[in-house]
């Protein structure tokens, strides 16, 4: 937990410069067509998603470490052949996981946040799961564990194949060469984000594309096919935590409604989109039928909404920065705690990013939420040790949230919306 942590207080500073110098370059050259929101929206799914795995918020159902102690036919150390085997496993693994997770119902719930956003850029890679609570797939590593390499060594490489994906996600490179052949460009990555029926389903591979050539899985993105981003049930909401479980909302309600036992068991476990009979006709949901002619989501905003979402982002950001730095200082239940305190913060600020009305009471809660636990603590988990003062410019920060909140609520949004902006 600590040491995952303090990773990240350096990454994601890194990954911050980038997705803003992309989007300098993007005015630049008259090319930056994403909405600041929807940035806003990534940015802030990549936060709760880094908060749940620094928690360890997940269960996996089988270890690498017991699958080691059991079949391991060597024992190997931790060396530089053992990363690099340790990576093209980890490699495989991640193929086979990513693919799965496109095919299967109840699969695709916690991969769909990653293909929500309506744009393809730096940003949307850090859209990542919150929903996944238990890991299936660690028998994908059964021929690293066979072997014998150390669960140290998949330990580490995890995190690194993670972060080696984040930059093919942009429009701005668009061939690399030879390496095409190799790796996973930003042209394959392309491909696979789009919902164009030529493209649905292809280029899964994460580091090394001759899995999806080697399975059958690869298209090469076509100059007569410019790529159309998104999910076909378009998410229709800034919320992340939203996004995370909309698709399990519809399988539940699906089964719940299915008259037939068959289809209430089978729905999770058919093709990924599939619904019983006549579903789409007596329950329709909202579905993008023509890739070139749908209207994209929040493409109205207000300015200072905005303005004021960018600022809740960066404080939120500010706030897991210290927590991340802090855990051993905070402790244990409390950074539990103070984890809640994220998601609740990120919730309610991107609710408001919605314009719903209801983002007033989870503001209301949060506020005496985070209230609550400075007169509780006596200040902001132990920070004042590392920065005096500090609890009352958090103080102060939670009574201004509240405030902004109420006015965009008491101008009814709709008067905002006449100050309209485009990135």
């Amino acid at each position: 937990m600590e040491k995952y942590g303090k990773i990240l207080v350096y990454v994601m500073p890194i990954f911050l410069i980038l997705i803003i110098i992309e989007k300098l370059y993007g005015h630049y050259k008259g090319e930056n067509t994403s909405p600041n929101m929807d940035s806003v929206s990534s940015v802030s799914s990549g936060m709760v998603n880094s908060v749940k795995d620094v928690l360890g918020i997940s269960v996996t159902l089988v270890s690498y470490d017991w699958m080691v102690s059991k079949i391991a036919l060597f024992h190997l150390e931790a060396n530089t052949l053992t990363y690099v085997i340790g990576f093209i496993v980890i490699d495989f693994y991640g193929y086979w996981s990513h693919r799965l997770s496109h095919q299967i119902n109840f699969l695709w719930n916690k991969h769909a946040i990653h293909h929500s956003s309506e744009e393809f850029d730096l940003a949307c890679a850090l859209r990542q799961t919150v929903s996944s609570f238990v890991n299936l797939f660690t028998f994908l590593l059964i021929p690293a564990a066979l072997i014998g390499v150390p669960a140290k060594v998949i330990a580490i490489t995890i995190p690194i194949h993670l972060f080696l994906q984040f930059w093919y996600h942009t429009k701005h490179i668009k061939k690399i060469g030879f390496l095409e052949k190799i790796l996973v460009s930003p042209s394959h990555h392309r491909v696979h984000h789009a919902i164009n029926p030529e493209y649905m389903d292809k280029n899964h591979s994460q580091i090394f594309i001759f899995w999806d050539k080697l399975f059958g899985t690869f298209q090469e993105e076509l100059e007569s096919v410019p790529p159309v981003f998104g999910i076909t049930r378009p998410a229709q909401t800034w919320n992340p935590i939203r996004i995370n479980f909309q698709h399990l909302w519809l399988l539940i309600t699906d089964a719940w409604r299915a008259e037939k036992w068959q289809d209430k068991f089978t729905i999770w476990f058919k093709p990924t989109g599939w619904r019983p009979e006549n579903f789409e006709i007596k329950y329709p949901v909202k579905k993008i039928t023509d890739v070139y002619n749908f209207e994209k989501y929040g493409a109205i905003y207000s300015k200072k909404l905005m303005y004021w979402s960018i600022f809740q982002a960066a404080i939120t950001l500010l706030l897991i920065t210290y927590m991340y730095n802090s855990i051993a200082i905070i402790g244990l239940p409390n950074v539990f705690i103070y984890g809640a305190f994220i998601f609740l913060s990120v919730y309610s600020y991107t609710e408001l990013m919605d314009a719903r009305k209801i983002s007033m009471l989870w503001e209301c809660i949060r506020f005496l939420f985070g209230i609550g636990l400075i007169f509780y603590f006596g200040d902001w988990f132990s920070i004042n040790q590392l920065f005096p003062f500090a609890t009352y410019l958090i103080a102060a920060y939670l009574i201004l949230s509240l405030v902004v909140t109420l006015y965009f609520n008491n101008n009814n949004f709709e008067k905002e919306l006449l100050s309209v902006t485009t990135p």
